[in-house]
């Protein structure tokens, strides 16, 4: 079983519009209103692609309802947690001329002390089931700065391999706690390590305390550093589309192919391949399946020495 963590669950709404134009009024003509957050996003590709999984964070107020009845009725296991505040929302205004996306994040609600200490008393018990927990998202107001650390703590003790998806100081914070994945994409990596050098930046989070970066360059594609050697993989073509739930699928590739122990390189393969084919796609959580199949034998794979010599 693999149990996705989403601290700072979200209602997504999503807007299409013709263009997006600053200082203008726009016609909204196509929206999407989903349970989302990273977590909850990678529970959905998990569930698409037949895995067991299991959401698990927190929620809260009229809008952590909503959230929790499109979990439902998408089929997804819920043992998400209550809180008193009201869940956010995101909006994500999708411009239909070149397919990019404008993302605003609310900041979330402020969770109470004992509201933490009753998640981590469910999460100790989740993680005795679980093969591997995706630990995803941003950390809401409230939460210690080292609450990813915690969590990847009590998932080692009980034998559960970690991946990690965050930012900023909830990033440095866990890598001393050991994660056994951890996958940020290069401007996180320049904005946590202060080198702007992919390949120098993911050694550094070696050096600190993760076992495997994997690094994401958006179009360009992954960097895999591990202990057992590095590699790097890039989709064979570009695709244009809405990239806002691409690496929420890149992480669900990356907790599948742990969960059955499968190669780094074959890891790193399904993992382009479906973080490609979630481009196409209007909302976070989904993926093309024919463009998936079509690229996960085609995408090329190439091991590389890049700061195989780090921890």
């Amino acid at each position: 079983m693999i149990l996705t963590v989403t601290l700072n669950a979200a209602l997504d709404v999503t807007y299409f519009v013709d263009a997006l134009v600053p200082l203008a009024s726009h016609r909204v003509d196509e929206v999407h209103e989903r349970a989302g957050g990273k977590g909850i996003n990678v529970a959905r590709v998990l569930g698409a692609l037949g895995c067991p999984v299991t959401v698990t964070g927190l929620v809260g107020g009229a809008t952590g309802a909503l959230l929790r009845r499109e979990l439902g009725t998408a089929g997804l296991h819920d043992s998400l947690v209550p809180i008193t505040g009201d869940s956010r929302r995101t909006v994500t205004v999708v411009s239909r001329r070149d397919g990019d996306a404008t993302v605003f994040n609310e900041t979330g609600p402020v969770v109470q002390p004992g509201e933490w200490r009753a998640f981590t008393d469910r999460y100790a018990l989740l993680v005795r089931d679980a093969d591997v927990v995706v630990l995803a998202g941003s950390l809401p107001p409230g939460l210690p700065e080292d609450a990813y650390a915690q969590l990847v703590t009590t998932a080692a003790a009980a034998g559960a391999v970690t991946v990690l998806d965050t930012s900023g100081p909830p990033l440095l914070a866990a890598l001393a706690a050991g994660p056994d994945v951890v996958k940020p994409n290069a401007a996180e990596l320049a904005a946590v390590t202060g080198q702007p050098d992919t390949v120098l930046a993911a050694a550094a989070l070696r050096a600190l305390g993760a076992s495997v970066v994997v690094a994401s360059s958006g179009p360009d594609g992954l960097l895999a550093i591990t202990p057992d050697g590095s590699w790097q993989a890039a989709p064979p073509a570009q695709l244009s589309g809405n990239p806002t739930g691409a690496g929420d699928a890149c992480v669900a590739a990356l907790a599948a192919g742990l969960a059955v122990g499968a190669p780094w390189p074959e890891v790193l393969r399904e993992a382009v391949a479906l973080s490609a084919a979630a481009v196409p796609c209007p909302v976070a959580g989904d993926f093309d399946t024919a463009i998936y199949h079509r690229l996960r034998t085609t995408v090329p794979v190439e091991e590389t020495h890049a700061a195989r010599t780090h921890r």
